[in-house]
């Protein structure tokens, strides 16, 4: 089963557009297609993003989409304990996606930050537009 690191941005597009082309990378994992992959500082940082009230308000969310959110999340995905600190994209703070997917031992980074698309690869691990990915399932 294809491994993922799955950005923040990506699972906040998915769920407040659900049935947009990024809503796409939701049911996948719904459906069991891929396992996703997750660290504390990821999974904290989704939380922090989804119930900005810029985000919870115009999208009308509400704390029952959160929740089923991180449950999925949860259930489809696995925790891991990033140990090897990397200090290569242009933005720091998303290194911390770069250092679970090396923990985790992901196939692909998916993401839609320029930032972290300039880099190619993380090692043996390509970093993939959410297009690209969903083609790979």
């Amino acid at each position: 089963m294809i491994r993922a690191i799955i950005d923040t941005s990506v699972l906040v597009s998915a769920v407040i557009r659900p049935q947009g082309a990024l809503g796409f990378v939701i049911k996948n994992l719904r459906d069991g297609n891929y396992r996703y992959m997750y660290s504390l500082p990821l999974i904290e940082e989704l939380v922090n993003v989804i119930v900005r009230p810029k985000i919870y308000a115009k999208y009308g969310l509400t704390s029952e989409d959160v929740e089923t959110l991180l449950l999925l999340l949860q259930w489809r995905g696995e925790l891991v304990h990033p140990i090897q600190k990397v200090d290569i994209c242009r933005d720091p703070k998303d290194n911390k996606i770069l250092e679970a997917a090396l923990a985790g031992k992901v196939d692909m980074i998916v993401t839609s930050d320029s930032d972290l698309l300039v880099i190619g690869k993380l090692e043996d691990i390509p970093i993939l537009s959410p297009a690209q990915f969903l083609t790979k399932l």
